[in-house]
């Protein structure tokens, strides 16, 4: 059914009786073209676009739980391209020029919302790196704007602007940026995809890997029998190290936990997405009226999905340094999801060694807001065996080459980054 406001007038004198399941839920067929694995926002836009821009519909995506069930469900949804490398800012800036006309292309409302994020500093060092990343950003066509201290106040006025260590200097704002719903954009390229065709089958485990005697990828094992696939593509998040494992690579990926929260709803109080340059906090506020918040990983390996003690008390913390009036509301939940940290905090987008099998993994903290734009460029690398200009940067041998992609400087050590 295409949705429109014909659609919902006519299911609304049906009492929403009417409305059709959004996706089918197929058994799997015995051979694909395509196999993708993971069932989150990469997986199944990449089979959204194999199908829209290359043809290839016999497509599978396999999801182990459910579809959006990992850290595309996880996440604080935030959705920017301020980055500082022009090996970054292509791709980034890509991803949110395809999230501005998402909702209209998938006709399915992903909830994207430009509120900008604002980068508040408080020390003249972080003005300086505030200006040198504008700056790169204009260079790159992509929006920047310097607000000074009372246009940062101007929107956000709970900001404590006379802390004693921690002074507001200004900020860098990137008008554009913003928030999307993490569920509908799931929904959205889920519907999108298998109404070309492509196959999404959930509660299907993939438990390894089916080489041919030169070594070439033709299938998979997964918990609901054997899939044949011509080609493998795994878009599996904080769990790329282990996946890529049973195929017989070792990545240089660390799994660790990213905490998120979310407090009790509340008056609208924060317009915009604003980050705290000392504390590692952000925070926006959800349409429900809840403030959606985060700060660092956890200091340690992990695969769990849940919160500590630590965390909680930094990022309160911080909290009461950035927002002191907030310190009555109530928090309402918390959790955490898995991310694929790299020895140089930039992503895999690229073939492996292993022929038929592509990599798209070692987001950090950047995967939800590179949805779009790393699908459309990992579904070019699928359906031509080459990268596009725009994820050529992000291949496995960067390390060997001396050509990471290190935008904070912070060298190869996944949690300096």
């Amino acid at each position: 059914m295409q949705y429109s406001i014909t659609s919902l007038a006519k299911q609304a004198l049906r009492g929403h009786q009417g409305w059709p399941e959004a996706f089918r839920h197929p058994e799997p067929q015995k051979q694909y073209d395509v196999v993708i694995i993971g069932g989150g926002g990469h997986g199944l836009a990449t089979a959204y676009y194999l199908a829209k821009n290359h043809g290839i519909t016999n497509v599978a995506v396999l999801e182990k739980g459910w579809i959006g069930s990992g850290n595309t469900g996880r996440n604080t949804t935030i959705v920017r391209s301020n980055y500082l490398l022009n090996s970054e800012i292509p791709l980034l800036e890509w991803s949110l020029k395809l999230w501005e006309g998402l909702s209209a292309e998938l006709n399915y409302n992903v909830m994207f919302s430009q509120r900008g994020v604002l980068d508040i500093f408080h020390t003249d060092g972080q003005r300086d790196e505030a200006v040198r990343r504008g700056n790169a950003m204009i260079m790159n066509g992509v929006d920047a704007v310097m607000l000074n201290r009372r246009q940062v106040l101007e929107m956000m006025p709970l900001v404590d602007e006379n802390n004693g260590r921690f002074p507001v200097l200004g900020g860098l704002l990137q008008p554009r940026a913003g928030n999307a719903r993490h569920d509908a954009v799931v929904w959205g390229y889920a519907r999108a995809a298998d109404r070309l065709g492509v196959d999404i089958i959930q509660n299907c485990e993939v438990t390894g890997f089916e080489r041919d005697a030169n070594g070439r990828m033709t299938g998979v094992e997964t918990t609901r029998g054997r899939i044949g696939a011509g080609k493998v593509a795994v878009a599996v998040a904080g769990h790329t190290s282990q996946v890529m494992q049973m195929a017989g690579i070792r990545l240089p990926v660390e799994s660790h936990k990213l905490q998120a929260f979310v407090s009790e709803a509340v008056k609208p109080c924060v317009d915009t997405v604003a980050t705290f340059g000392v504390g590692h906090l952000y925070i926006s506020q959800s349409d429900k009226g809840g403030l959606v918040f985060g700060g660092m990983l956890d200091g340690y390996n992990s695969f769990a999905q849940r919160g500590n003690l630590p965390i909680v008390e930094d990022v309160a913390e911080a909290m009461m340094m950035f927002l002191p009036s907030l310190g009555r509301v109530r928090l309402l939940r918390h959790w955490a999801g898995v991310v694929d940290m790299t020895m140089d905090g930039s992503p895999y987008i690229c073939k492996t060694p292993v022929e038929g099998l592509y990599l798209n993994g070692g987001w950090n903290y950047t995967g939800f807001k590179a949805i779009p734009g790393a699908a459309w460029c990992f579904a070019h690398t699928v359906a031509n065996d080459a990268p596009h200009k725009f994820n050529a940067p992000f291949h496995l041998d960067r390390f060997a080459e001396g050509r990471p992609v290190d935008a904070t400087g912070g060298g190869p050590f996944p949690n300096h980054h």
